[in-house]
């Protein structure tokens, strides 16, 4: 991997280079670290004490409780730090300035919409006035449901129908914030006809298609091409609308949305610029507004290069809110408006820290072990002998002749097979040969000077595969989908040197269902770094970051269902709460998803198994044992299972 990695071994391999190859310190926001017995754990602060918690200690409290891996484990701590964080911060960046608005987040319900996240958020969030974000009357029931303070703000994005309008009407009836953001003029027409009909006054707000783009994976949501968004002749006409309807006094909300993951803090600042002029636009047409909505788009720094790539952000918070604040300041005092009252929806960065996906490893096909003859034979072809020689004849200096000859010779071999002139043993041992000649240039490598292209995916072709217990598509779908990079590294054994180049398979027979991009060292890599696997021993590996849609998106790829979750909160040192524990889903579950009923399956193999005894093949007494057996899969985890 690189010529640091090339001179460690056992014997002096430390935590700190576990630190310094895993990234933790450069990706977890300080909420992530090493201990000293080359344990993975958590940061947190109770009653303002750092506290640090060993996840595999909380790993045993599972294993004690009957939680089998796989296992999505969330951090409570973590999420209410993150929303205390970002009101803070735009708090503070207010107060610094004497911004003469307030601050209200709003969590996109879409990012994580699982119960006991929802409901935490609502909780704790409830200090600051935090709210939600709901793009579908599914997503408005639950705000409807989990905020029970009226200053919280409701803000219904997305196309709505008229039952979507009368529920939101019903909330503003109850006292609610809940701002219907319009996406068209029909929809404005829809509003105000339900809003007649219910003699409720609508709380609107107008998404703005913005010019300004932005870096990153996810520039799409940004700029003319952008599918979201109103264009300016749009907002002219609702203006009209709102005029013609004497309902321009409800027009007080603004929204724009640059991206999920804007990392380049450049990208804020002009497109908050833009979004301020329309902002001033509206009031000059006589709408009263009061409330800026700047979206999404507060980025996670994945891969902790803190650059303006697509997996990382080139900002902190503290600059992200300072920015908002004085764009807006900069823009608007000019014209004599007041300063609005600032919305953010930053999904992403509230709930990612919170959860990571933890699994264990369940076998290994080694690409690094090999056996090679002590010497040539007589009986082999030619090929296999110019093999064996490459290999003794392998150095510094003849590398890439090596390797040209290496694959020459094995082809070669590989073709006497095919034409019945070689047999299956002497092609098994013309692979070994080549996978020995492989391995040792790769330990070469980084003592070349230049390494020729055609070396540069040795790592790769000989990397050992290690199979987890997981599915990619439903705990990780991010990573199959737009090739999402998330912080990958062993819970344990980080004092040790990992000896082994691996990437990571999962349990769907899919040649997607892989892991084969890593962030190692500051660097992407197609291999991580691994330990051997120990006899009767566990290894277990985390996917951190994972707080954001993973859950939402993920499917039923081989019918693997959801995995076990659990939530955790810190208390204290050496104390921590199992506050949820959340079974992952049944075969019978993920079965019924997909339109089976268990009990017709179950009828239907007992007339199966009872054909069978009358034709004589099984006794009744295997009968019972088929069909308790079969009960016995039905309530059990789709995932593998010690």
């Amino acid at each position: 991997m690189t010529q640091w990695l090339s001179e460690k071994n056992d014997n002096n391999w430390t935590v700190a280079d576990s630190v310094q190859l895993y990234g933790p310190s450069a990706w977890g926001a300080g909420y992530f670290s090493i201990n000293d017995q080359g344990n993975a754990c958590i940061n947190v602060t109770v009653n303002e004490k750092p506290i640090t918690v060993a996840i595999t200690d909380i790993v045993e409290g599972m294993k004690s409780r009957g939680l089998d891996m796989p296992c999505v484990l969330r951090i409570e701590n973590l999420l209410d730090e993150r929303i205390r964080l970002i009101n803070d911060s735009f708090a503070d960046a207010m107060q610094r300035v004497d911004y003469r608005g307030f601050y209200r987040g709003v969590f996109p319900i879409k990012v994580n919409q699982q119960y006991h996240v929802i409901e935490e958020i609502a909780s704790f969030g409830k200090r600051y006035k935090h709210g939600l974000e709901a793009g579908s009357k599914a997503e408005l029931l639950i705000a409807l449901s989990q905020l029970n303070d009226f200053d919280s703000l409701i803000i219904c994005n997305g196309y709505k129908d008229e039952e979507f309008i009368e529920l939101g009407l019903y909330a503003i009836a109850m006292g609610y914030n809940c701002f219907f953001v319009i996406e068209s003029s029909e929809e404005l027409e829809t509003i105000l006809a339900q809003s007649n009909k219910l003699g409720v006054d609508p709380l609107i707000g107008i998404r703005v298609r913005l010019a300004t783009t932005v870096d990153g994976h996810w520039s799409g949501d940004s700029g003319d091409g952008s599918i979201f968004g109103v264009s300016t002749a749009g907002i002219l006409r609702a203006v009209e609308i709102l005029k013609a309807a004497d309902k321009l006094d409800c027009l007080q909300l603004l929204h724009c949305h640059l991206g999920s993951q804007i990392p380049n803090i450049r990208n804020v600042r002009i497109g908050i610029q833009e979004t301020c002029q329309y902002y001033a636009g509206l009031i000059a047409e006589g709408a009263p507004m009061g409330y800026l909505d700047i979206g999404g788009g507060l980025a996670v720094d994945y891969d902790g290069s803190q650059s303006n790539t697509s997996h990382s952000m080139n900002y902190g918070i503290s600059e992200y809110c300072t920015n908002v604040i004085e764009t807006v300041i900069e823009t608007l005092d000019p014209l004599g408006i007041e300063h609005p009252h600032i919305v953010s929806e930053s999904g992403r960065s509230t709930v990612a820290y919170s959860s990571m996906l933890l699994f264990n490893i369940l076998s290994v096909r080694s690409k690094q072990a090999y056996h090679l003859p002590a010497a040539i034979d007589d009986e082999w072809p030619e090929a296999l002998v110019n093999l064996f020689e490459a290999h003794q004849q392998l150095s510094l200096h003849n590398v890439q002749e090596t390797f040209n000859d290496a694959i020459y010779y094995r082809d070669e071999v590989r073709q006497l097979f095919q034409r019945g002139q070689a047999s299956l043993r002497e092609r098994a041992m013309a692979e070994e040969m080549t996978l020995a000649i492989l391995n040792q240039i790769r330990l070469l490598m980084p003592k070349l000077s230049r390494i020729p292209q055609a070396l540069e995916d040795i790592p790769k072709t000989i990397a050992s595969i290690y199979y987890g217990n997981f599915s990619l598509f439903q705990s990780l779908p991010d990573v199959w989908a737009i090739d999402q990079v998330f912080p990958i590294m062993p819970i344990h054994r980080l004092d040790e040197f990992p000896s082994t180049e691996a990437i990571i398979a999962d349990l769907t027979c899919d040649c997607d269902g892989r892991i084969d991009r890593f962030i190692l060292n500051n660097e992407y890599h197609e291999t991580i770094p691994l330990h051997a696997l120990r006899q009767d021993e566990e290894y277990y590996l985390g996917v951190f970051l994972v707080g954001a849609y993973q859950e939402t998106l993920g499917d039923l790829h081989n019918l693997f269902g959801d995995t076990n979750v659990v939530s955790v909160h810190i208390n204290g040192e050496d104390s921590f709460e199992f506050r949820r524990e959340f079974e992952g889903d049944s075969i019978a579950d993920v079965l019924s998803y997909v339109e089976y009923t268990p009990a017709i399956m179950l009828e239907q193999l007992r007339k199966i198994c009872e054909n069978a005894v009358q034709k004589g093949k099984i006794t009744p007494k295997i009968r019972k044992s088929i069909l308790g057996a079969f009960r016995q899969s039905l309530q059990g985890y789709t995932y593998f299972e010690r």
